[in-house]
């Protein structure tokens, strides 16, 4: 990490998931349709809580979601990693450990805290907390790093943070005595990625982000396919239709599309429009989650929404 100026949270979020390449200012035809596809993009990866809890009113636990999960994006992440294995120069040593690390923290870790989280929260709460990662690179880079801030981003952490803890304690009343237990596994999901995104600065720029991304992502998926078997008979195999399904759009709709769709925009776009894009993601698993799975909205969750993204927002608007 070089020293200095504190770079924005976002900056983070788009080394990893984003081209570094600057995008020249497209027509508006051109700027509407890489718009719609960064929204459709944040748009499907925010589902993937809805879809876990639909897989959640089987007889599924975290261990067998996350494995199935992975069991099906293994293939397409896998041949991006060969098709980039081919073409690419080869690693060194070093960088292969660093990956295999940041595939187990990033994406094995993070995601089995999230789904764990998810067997006591709502769709609407673990999206919002998800949605704070920015925030958690710039608390990290503070604390650890030494790094000063102003105040505009201490402003953004404060409003984020306070929406969160309305939607908190607004589902603590009506949710049962486990929504702090699940709470608890998604912000340490949320820690976890934001990890990822700090380690992974130097890194994206020397491979690349969707060769990083690919080889991360099978990293994980062997991680948690070995989990479910260590831990689970291999009868757990056999489920209802419906979980095969589930798992099927997990995979390919909440997973993989979502991170092709993002470098698609990226191109077209640039990084941080698509970025800000992102921020429909909690909306949408607002409403999906009250369209879908039946869970309330109320003025307490909509402020708390809307005070989270504003926050973020704020953060967004800090240049790198």
């Amino acid at each position: 990490m070089p020293q200095g100026k504190v770079r924005s949270p976002v900056f983070f979020y788009n080394e990893l998931m984003t081209s570094t390449s600057i995008t020249q200012p497209a027509p508006r035809q051109a700027f509407l349709a890489g718009l719609t596809i960064a929204v459709t993009g944040a748009v499907l990866f925010s589902t993937k809580a809805i879809v876990a809890k639909l897989i959640y009113r089987y007889p599924v636990d975290a261990v067998t979601l996350i494995g199935f999960r992975m069991l099906f994006s293994l293939p397409f992440f896998a041949a991006v990693a060969l098709w980039h294995a081919r073409s690419a120069p080869a690693l060194s040593a070093s960088d292969r450990v660093r990956i295999a690390i940041l595939g187990l923290l990033g994406y094995y870790l993070s995601s089995f805290l999230d789904f764990l989280g998810l067997q006591y929260i709502t769709a609407g709460l673990e999206r919002l907390i998800l949605f704070l990662t920015p925030s958690f690179v710039l608390l990290i880079s503070i604390l650890f790093l030494k790094k000063k801030i102003g105040r505009l981003e201490w402003l953004a952490l404060g409003v984020s943070y306070l929406g969160t803890v309305l939607v908190f304690l607004h589902d603590a009343r009506t949710g049962g005595p486990n929504v702090p237990l699940g709470g608890a596994f998604v912000l340490a999901s949320a820690i976890s990625y934001a990890l990822y995104l700090l380690m992974s600065g130097e890194l994206v720029r020397r491979v690349g982000p969707m060769r990083l991304v690919a080889y991360a992502m099978c990293v994980s998926s062997f991680a948690c396919i070995l989990q479910f078997l260590l831990l689970r008979p291999l009868q757990t195999l056999a489920q209802p239709a419906p979980v095969y399904w589930l798992s099927l759009v997990n995979a390919v709709f909440c997973t993989v599309l979502p991170v092709f769709l993002t470098m698609v925009a990226v191109a077209r776009i640039g990084a941080p429009t698509v970025s800000l894009s992102g921020m429909v993601g909690p909306v949408s698993t607002l409403f999906l989650g009250a369209l879908v799975l039946g869970e309330p909205i109320t003025a307490i969750q909509l402020a708390g929404t809307a005070l989270v993204l504003a926050g973020i927002y704020l953060l967004s608007k800090k240049k790198a």
